[in-house]
């Protein structure tokens, strides 16, 4: 049974728009959360990097689950656990109920993120995939345009709670729309229980530690005194990561099915756009330091300065998904990465005074180079991958997503301070240019690596 595409696209993209617009909210609410719970700045970032790091962990094995249960069904239990979550961290109470709500968030955000393009690649014909995947895309764009501005108004006029609240009455709405627009199946108790005793739970375990080993070692970082313990961290969490895709290739039930793993075509996608959102999150997170603390530029002025990053990519993702469907999927990606290259080096080349032009142009490219390379690289993933195996694909291609924003959320401000010594607060008079410069042009090189992958990819095109 196929559903409408239209329907479709709007309860999936709906349902994405609610887990970006919470996302990008939540970051304006933390000096709140800090001030009314009593608790460090410091400690306040975990409400975010809660959600990131169990999102991370836990996207692999519900699109392997959606695969064997039903993508759609987990997609909207997960909607519900989403709902649940908002409304736990909107009546918290204490400070570690905040951050347990937010678990309860990523899971069900976890479920989403994990069956959507397993969803879009079943019901939508390749010829069409590319222009709904960016349709989707455009409403992430919009949560992201719209968070610090609603998040903004909503802590003004009312309390930061309702940034959380207010998922609860538009995610019913929007599961009331997903039970009546996408086919559900109700598993049996007995098939659960199967795929629960056959799962690899050793491979989800070595997993899950290694994650965590690996941004626990991150966040020890900016302690002189705990340096060591850190890197040790780092690279023990690195090695359990990597081995636990190892183990899990060798299991009898293995999360990623083998043939993901064996498939170029499939893994040069997920590998770049792992680059990719790696690339652009660094400078998500770098650049006010540049705009507020080194140039003065007020917090609202800097806000709308960042925000034009999403809106040119809201403008430019719906030419980029009908060209990914009537063009060269593959000289769309290259024209991206090479977008990408350029806002990288204006970034490196970053002037110590104000300058519109110089600020802006850098971010209008890397809006420009994103947008040219998501909606096509999503569609050459899907299409890479047979439907028995869309839902773990699609899971796996949003771990690229999420682990890569992940990291260069987490280390991006590391790299940058790591060569400033003693400075604890960017001022004026601080040298910041040349630490920021280096951390871009190590952007670019990144970039100018991903290029190479995707040039690689068109010239071995069947």
């Amino acid at each position: 049974m196929r559903t409408p595409h239209a329907a479709l696209t709007f309860f999936l993209g709906f349902m994405s728009l609610l887990t970006g617009l919470s996302g990008s909210s939540t970051t304006l609410a933390l000096p709140v959360i800090s001030r009314e719970f009593g608790v460090s700045n410091a400690a306040a970032t975990w409400v975010v990097n809660t959600g990131l790091i169990t999102t991370t962990i836990l996207l692999v094995m519900f699109g392997h689950i959606g695969d064997l249960l039903g993508k759609s069904t987990i997609f909207v239990l997960g909607g519900g656990i989403f709902v649940l979550g908002s409304l736990f961290v909107g009546i918290a109470p204490w400070f570690w109920a905040v951050l347990a709500g937010r678990f309860v968030q990523a899971v069900g955000i976890a479920m989403i993120m994990a069956n959507s393009m397993g969803i879009v690649s079943d019901a939508v014909p390749d010829r069409q995939r590319a222009e709904t995947l960016a349709i989707i895309s455009m409403f992430i764009s919009v949560g992201s345009i719209s968070g610090p501005a609603l998040g903004g108004l909503l802590i003004s006029v009312a309390s930061w709670r309702w940034i959380y609240l207010l998922n609860v009455p538009l995610g019913l709405i929007a599961l009331w729309l997903g039970a009546r627009t996408v086919p559900l199946t109700r598993p049996s108790r007995t098939a659960v229980g199967q795929i629960w005793r056959a799962a690899n739970w050793a491979g989800q375990n070595l997993f899950t530690a290694g994650i965590l080993l690996f941004f626990g070692g991150g966040s020890l970082l900016a302690v002189p005194s705990q340096r060591w313990l850190a890197i040790g961290a780092l690279l023990v969490g690195a090695g359990l990561t990597v081995y636990s895709f190892v183990q899990d290739d060798h299991a009898n039930t293995p999360w990623i099915a083998p043939s993901l793993l064996r498939n170029p075509d499939y893994m040069i996608s997920v590998s770049t756009l792992w680059i990719v959102m790696l690339i652009n999150a660094v400078s998500n997170i770098l650049l006010p330091f540049y705009l507020q603390s080194y140039l003065g530029v007020s917090a609202w002025l800097s806000g709308l300065t960042l925000m034009i990053q999403s809106v040119v990519m809201l403008l430019v993702t719906p030419l980029a998904g009908y060209l990914a469907d009537h063009w060269n999927r593959y000289n769309l990606t290259i024209l991206g990465l090479l977008a990408l290259i350029g806002s990288q080096i204006g970034y490196a080349c970053y002037p110590g005074h104000l300058s519109w032009v110089a600020v802006l142009w850098p971010i209008v490219l890397n809006g420009v180079g994103m947008a040219l390379f998501l909606s096509p690289n999503n569609a050459l993933t899907m299409a890479a991958v047979p439907p028995t195996v869309a839902g773990v694909a699609g899971s796996l291609n949003s771990f690229a997503r999420t682990f890569g924003m992940t990291i260069g959320i987490s280390f991006g401000a590391q790299l940058l301070f790591a060569q400033l010594p003693g400075v604890k607060v960017i001022t004026p008079q601080v040298a910041l240019l040349p630490a920021f410069a280096n951390v871009f042009w190590l952007g670019t090189a990144l970039s100018l690596l991903g290029l190479g992958v995707v040039i690689y990819r068109r010239l071995h095109a069947n």
